[in-house]
């Protein structure tokens, strides 16, 4: 099928090429934009305690204030406020709300501190948009007007609260954004530049990818709105890292192949459909892998990572078809001269690096194995202490950006819990009104929870039907103790609920708290539904039960090491209370999926060389020292490319960068180069049971001479 697809693509280049412009244009020009949404409690489903109670706020409490934004006074000299300080900030509330700012329904005055030095405004916007760009934009507007109206005062004023902190994590984001695209550009250009000497070639995947992204992004949008996703502002820096990362990936596998074409004497147009011939399999199965974990988190119950997966997946599966489609048919265009001016292409290189590991492998596949699977066994036991946090806010930007100093200070300056408090509401099952006589009882047994600070009932709506009881807790919302004290207000509010009521627990530490069942859930579906659709996808390209059992094995021993040791140097080294809760989600799939590409490439290549004739060592001697240079070229620029993500400058896509990359790198240059080939050369032929993938096949040989025969024998055969 593969020789197929490149025959009719290298007999016609241009009108292959062509299509994919009309196809760009068409998409590109009809895309809706890409919503984004930065409101965590958008991204759990409606059956969870934390929603349940944000839906009976806004029947009950229609006007309840809110606060999405929060301005923090203090004197510019650190001392205590004056009372011409007071006064300044009571006008400056006043005339803030009299200017009527879009998305802003109320201004009013907050409490002071009790040690006097700070005070606040706090402005309610439409819950309905909580998230959306709109409150964004409220917020620079605010931000903005409250600094020109505080000016000639001895005031500091800084926006924090949600508003405040979903302008920052945009602004951010579009930081990150730029750094990761120029780093990933520099990456894969200096490193092609190096690889292949050939200023064209270098420059290639670049373009043709960044016509792959715009189609991805179109079809994306496209998606989001169809099935109405969430949306999120870290999918796009994630998006720009797996486009060129994966798309570099396919189109070196593609064009090592097609070197090793033209040097075994095929005509330049042959060369190609050869090797997407040969190299086709492999690139779809590697595609297909990738592609069906990352369509496993639709599976997950968060709405970030529900929309993540559909995504991610799409654009893989346009790079898939670009990788054997637009690439082939452009470079059958330009034929050999796309690796001028190097000489290099025609004359096969001694490999002395890669066939003296591929002779090592071969004489000792025991020692290999056992060595390198005691690197990753040694690395994995770091997941052992592993935490997570949940704060995705302080996650997605510096702690230097103002709403989250403001963040730090009103934790310093109040109770760490009162910048976002917990809501109990406790409602009539039967619609008659409640008996208030039992409320103060109600709230003492509330307040004497461990980890709560103050409880008080706040407010009763007009029916009579629903309390609000307000809980401020002793910790920030986002840290394991107030989630831990959240679970105990919860089990004390249920309890204790009269005969004939519901009590429901709101706020963002419940909600984090229900974040953290929806995650634990996802480990226990996304994972195994992943693994073992990785492993059909294995079992059909090697027609083997056995392999996929070792491959995915392997896989799973790189993301245990890959864990362990994001754990130990970003969380145990630097003393963080956790790692972002989303990480070991994104990690296993983008290290299992991506990671299996590496072994599917290498057991492709020694399945090949065992159809040659070679015994099982041989084999695994000779496919490490052929595929060798593509998977240490590809897993190098891949795991570079999203180390960029490391420059973006917060922790979330810090700790993403890091483990990806380190992912990457442990599945490319120990699990592809040592534990996966030195075990099949172990099992043998057994490996391939109950098929027998391994032995040449009947009217095998049609795409030419393997060269591969020659370069054993010229590279000596060891004794």
């Amino acid at each position: 099928m593969f020789r197929r697809i490149g025959k009719v693509v290298v007999r016609h280049p241009v009108w292959t090429i062509v299509a994919w412009l009309i196809a760009a244009v068409a998409i590109v020009a009809t895309a809706p934009s890409l919503p984004s949404n930065s409101d965590e409690s958008s991204f759990l489903p409606k059956s969870y305690e934390s929603i349940k109670a944000a839906d009976l706020q806004e029947r009950a409490f229609p006007s309840a204030f809110t606060p999405s934004a929060i301005a923090l006074y203090q004197r510019a000299d650190g001392g205590r406020l004056t009372a011409d300080d007071k006064k300044d900030v009571a006008r400056i509330t006043t005339e803030l709300g009299a200017k009527h700012i879009d998305q802003v329904q109320k201004v009013v005055p907050g409490q002071p501190s009790e040690d006097g030095k700070y005070t606040l405004t706090l402005v309610q916007m439409d819950s309905k948009n909580a998230g959306q760009p709109v409150q964004a934009d409220a917020a620079k507007v605010l931000r903005d007007d409250v600094k020109q109206l505080a000016k000639g005062t001895d005031l500091e004023v800084r926006l924090g609260g949600s508003a405040a902190q979903a302008l920052d994590q945009q602004d951010s984001s579009k930081r990150g954004e730029a750094l990761i695209g120029i780093g990933t550009f520099v990456i894969i250009l200096v490193t092609l530049l190096i690889i292949f000497r050939a200023p064209i070639l270098a420059f290639l995947p670049l373009i043709t990818i960044g016509l792959v992204s715009a189609i991805a992004n179109g079809l994306i949008s496209y998606a989001t709105k169809l099935f109405d996703l969430q949306a999120n502002s870290s999918v796009s820096s994630i998006l720009i890292v797996v486009l060129f990362g994966v798309g570099t990936d396919y189109f070196l596998f593609l064009m090592f192949r097609y070197r090793e074409r033209l040097r075994a004497g095929d005509e330049p147009k042959e060369a190609m459909i050869n090797a997407v011939g040969r190299v086709g399999e492999a690139i779809a199965s590697a595609a297909g892998a990738v592609i069906i974990a990352f369509l496993a988190l639709v599976l997950s119950t968060l709405g970030f990572l529900k929309q993540m997966g559909p995504a991610l997946a799409i654009a893989v599966s346009v790079t898939l078809v670009a990788g054997l489609t637009l690439i082939p048919a452009v470079v059958s265009l330009i034929g050999p001269k796309v690796f001028w001016p190097s000489k290099s292409w025609q004359r096969e290189p001694a490999n002395a690096r890669f066939a003296a590991l591929g002779r090592g492998v071969r004489r000792r596949p025991a020692l290999a194995a056992a060595a390198s699977g005691l690197v990753l066994l040694v690395l994995s036991l770091g997941t052992l202490g592993y935490k997570a946090t949940f704060d995705l806010a302080s996650g997605s930007m510096p702690k230097t950006k103002e709403s989250m100093v403001v963040q730090d200070e009103m934790q310093k300056a109040y109770s760490a819990g009162a910048a976002a408090p917990t809501d109990v509401y406790l409602s009539s099952a039967d619609g008659k009104p409640l008996d208030q006589a039992g409320f103060d009882a109600y709230a003492r047994k509330l307040g004497a929870v461990d980890g709560v600070a103050s409880a008080r009932m706040s407010q009763v709506n007009k029916a009579g039907t629903t309390a609000d009881f307000t809980v401020t807790l002793k910790y920030e919302a986002s840290t394991d103790k107030a989630i831990d004290a959240v679970g105990r207000v919860r089990d004390v509010a249920h309890d204790n609920a009269p005969q004939g009521t519901e009590a429901l627990v709101g706020g963002m530490s419940s909600i984090y708290k229900d974040i953290d069942s929806a995650v634990n859930h996802d480990y226990r579906t996304v994972f195994p539904v992943a693994a073992v659709l990785i492993m059909v996808i294995l079992g059909l390209l090697l027609r083997s039960v056995v392999a996929p059992w070792y491959l995915i094995a392997s896989v799973g021993l790189g993301f245990g090491s890959t864990l362990g040791a994001t754990v130990w140097i970003f969380q145990d080294a630097q003393n963080k209370p956790g790692l972002m809760f989303m990480l070991p989600v994104i990690m296993y799939l983008f290290v299992v999926a991506i990671g299996t590409d590496y072994n599917i490439l290498m057991i492709a290549r020694l399945r090949e060389e065992a159809r040659e004739g070679r015994d099982p060592r041989e084999a695994a001697g000779m496919a490490l020292r052929h595929a060798g240079p593509t998977v240490a070229a590809a897993g190098f620029i891949l795991a570079a490319t999203f180390a960029t993500m490391m420059l973006a400058g917060n922790s979330l896509l810090t700790e993403m960068g890091f483990a990806v990359s380190f992912g990457i790198a442990v599945a490319a240059f120990v699990m592809a180069m040592f534990f996966t080939p030195s075990l099949t050369a172990l099992i043998g032929h057994a490996a391939w049971w109950p098929g027998h993938a391994d032995r040449a096949e009947p009217g095998a040989g049609t795409d030419g001479p393997s060269p591969a025969a020659d370069e054993y024998q010229a590279a000596g055969r060891p004794g």
